[in-house]
């Protein structure tokens, strides 16, 4: 399944979902009906979730968050998550929540705006989960009658809006604040982390790049001078190497390994699969 690239396809077809926007943020309502719906999302933005109703367990890397009713986390651009929410059993498996996404400029603008004292500190913020306290609740129930009628939000007010939401932020929890003022950084992960976090999930060459800090072009640079091949090789052999661990080591159905190591179509799975090992999977694992 393609990863949903955010907040800008969230508002297309098919999910249409109601937002407001601005340059610099946005803010996206998601309102379903469902018991379980899985999927993945590439970050453009800077990410607040706010869960309302029911669950979302975000997965990032090897680490995953349930955000519970009433929780939010902070999540940084250029990020790939998988996300799995759960609709509340005694709401009609309702699952609501409020996706906030903000630019870097906008960030830096609050934070000299603001005159936020930045305290030095030696260890990187930690990603957490956070209960929000009844200044924040306050202010979620506050933006909620917004999306009834977004063309007649006055651009001002809204603004306005999005900076009380930061100084909420900054003022709930240190670790937001210090979360928040790494945001701001640039960019620049490890090339070897970023393929081995994300070479089973639905991202493109591009994406990984932009998931790494880099252009495209130093991007496969770089990667052919670690590895000596190509990335889409890279990621094609590792999945294969994946798979056949999954049938020595597992009773998993075939299709369901042809998915978890990140193909889409069991055929064409089988088809390199045995162009690889010289058997189909079936016949491998017999």
């Amino acid at each position: 399944m393609k990863a949903v690239r955010v907040p800008g396809e969230l508002v297309l077809p098919p999910y249409l979902h109601r937002s407001l926007q601005m340059e610099g943020f946005s803010v996206v309502e998601s309102c379903t009906y469902t018991q379980r719906s899985r999927g993945s999302m590439f970050l453009d933005e800077h990410l607040l979730l706010h869960v309302l109703k029911g669950q979302n367990t975000v997965s990032l890397g090897k680490q995953e968050y349930p955000v519970k009713s009433g929780q939010m986390l902070l999540i940084s651009k250029a990020s790939l998550i998988g996300y799995d929410k759960q609709g509340d059993a005694e709401a009609g498996d309702a699952y609501e929540s409020l996706l906030f996404f903000f630019t870097d400029s906008f960030i830096r603008g609050f934070l000299q705006m603001s005159q936020t004292r930045v305290e030095p500190v030696t260890e990187a913020a930690a990603m957490e989960v956070k209960t929000a306290n009844e200044r924040m609740r306050t202010f979620f129930a506050s933006v909620m009658p917004y999306f009834a009628h977004p063309e007649r939000v006055d651009k001002v007010l809204l603004q306005l809006k999005m900076q009380e939401l930061l100084f909420n932020l900054v003022d709930t929890d240190k670790n937001l604040l210090h979360q928040l003022l790494e945001l701001r950084k640039p960019i620049h992960k490890n090339i070897v982390e970023v393929m081995e976090e994300n070479y089973a999930k639905p991202v493109n060459i591009e994406q990984l790049a932009y998931l790494s800090g880099r252009s495209l072009s130093t991007f496969k640079r770089e990667f052919a001078e670690l590895y000596d091949t190509t990335p889409a090789e890279w990621i094609r052999n590792k999945r294969l190497e994946k798979a056949k661990q999954l049938l020595e080591n597992s009773n998993y159905p075939v299709a369901d390994i042809c998915y978890t190591v990140g193909f889409e179509n069991p055929s064409h799975f089988s088809r390199i699969f045995k162009r690889h090992f010289g058997h189909q999977p079936t016949e491998y694992r017999n």
